[in-house]
């Protein structure tokens, strides 16, 4: 049975004169992801302020839902009839509405109509009125109340009328690439994903690079990071994983550095390589996971040692959040079961037992020049080293 989804678009219908320039690339990220989940079963009809998608089957609407639950730029959705623009036909399509709602457990309602073709015989006010009288007579288990409903039952009067009831809630923000391009520090944890996450719901497309030292991590810690980054991938149209053998840098920082210092410098080295990746990939930012003082090597000062290695400005989304506020949107981008998988990454592992909580930048910079991770050849050069041999993974959906 075909079905139709209702798709309303969310903050860049206030873009102005950009928005079709944003409306442009939510079109193509949604015909990308339909694409990728359901080819042929879809397709897609867009009109001023709303998208449909129809469906040729209840199978492809459940799939076309998964889709929206991942598509940044949408305010929300909801399964609709379609339906001749009659008094009569809209009643019964209302009445319809209300049963179903009924019949899965709802006690409460208002109607909302919204009449765009004016030349509709009954104006909103009495669209409102004679369905919610019909709904009364019929379906005696539902009240109306229009302060504070369980559900909402809506109209729309357009080319033809449309009516829905329960809503599902969209991620809103922007669609992802209307904000340029970022490069994701991304680990093991909760916060990193987390911190993808949001800023792809700014509309920032994203890459993602990833530090390991094998053999003292495991095999296990980085497949629990390419799944974090197919996560993190399926909201903002896919990513590249970049995995980086940071071994040999963290000997050298291990053998050579202060130990209180450990965290700081190696942190201060991931910067560094990350802004060499970054300038590869057209990447016009670093994104961190940092929250203010949640860790030693997080405190203000610390911050300001390792970002003095950085080349692009360092974005972190989580700085203002405690652990209780990340932990519950890891939940809701699906990422947090991953996360709290029992792997730890280097940074975990390689922790001194006193580590330095309020670094100068000019000690830091000082006892990081010391260690030479850049030699004069690319034979002595780790970092180069560790970039040649960097794997690139590709996750998430992609255009």
């Amino acid at each position: 049975m075909a079905e139709i989804i209702l798709v309303k678009p969310g903050e860049l219908t206030l873009k102005g004169g950009n928005r079709e320039a944003f409306e442009r690339i939510l079109h193509r990220n949604l015909k990308a992801m339909l694409h990728a989940r359901s080819p042929g079963t879809t397709r897609i009809e867009s009109l001023p302020g709303r998208i449909y998608i129809h469906c040729d089957s209840k199978e492809g609407a459940e799939q076309a839902e998964n889709v929206l639950s991942h598509l940044m730029g949408i305010s929300g959705w909801a399964r609709t009839q379609k339906t001749e623009k009659t008094v009569e036909d809209v009643l019964a399509a209302c009445l319809a509405a209300g049963k179903n709602l009924h019949e899965s457990g709802v006690a409460s309602y208002k109607i909302e109509a919204r009449r765009a073709d004016k030349s509709f015989p009954l104006n909103s006010y009495k669209i409102c009125c004679a369905a919610g009288n019909l709904i009364g007579s019929k379906v005696p288990g539902l009240r109306v109340d229009v302060k504070n409903p369980e559900e909402v039952i809506s109209v729309e009067i357009r080319e033809k009328a449309y009516i829905y009831g329960t809503k599902k809630k969209g991620r809103r923000g922007l669609p992802s690439g209307s904000a340029g391009r970022g490069l994701l520090l991304l680990s093991g944890g909760i916060d990193s994903p987390v911190a993808g996450c949001l800023m792809a719901s700014r509309g920032m497309g994203l890459d993602a690079v990833y530090f390991h030292t094998p053999p003292y991590t495991s095999r296990e810690v980085q497949d629990k990071t390419i799944r974090l980054a197919e996560i993190t991938g399926s909201f903002c149209m896919g990513l590249r994983l970049f995995i980086v053998n940071f071994t040999e840098i963290q000997k050298r920082i291990t053998e050579q550095a202060k130990a209180e210092w450990t965290t700081v410098l190696l942190r201060m080295a991931m910067m560094e390589a990350a802004t060499l990746i970054a300038g590869k990939t057209r990447a016009k930012c670093l994104i961190t996971g940092e929250s203010l003082s949640q860790v030693a090597s997080q405190t203000i000062e610390n911050i300001s040692c390792t970002e003095s290695r950085a080349g692009f400005p360092v974005l972190r989304p989580l700085i203002g959040m405690d652990k209780e506020a990340i932990t519950v949107l890891a939940k809701d981008f699906g990422s947090y079961e991953t996360s709290i998988l029992p792997h730890a990454d280097c940074c975990h592992l390689f922790s001194p037992l006193h580590p330095v909580l309020r670094g100068t930048v000019k000690e830091a910079n000082l006892l990081y020049e010391a260690l030479e991770l850049r030699g004069e050849n690319t034979k002595t050069d780790l970092l180069f080293q560790a970039l040649r041999t960097a794997e690139v993974k590709k996750c998430g959906y992609y255009l």
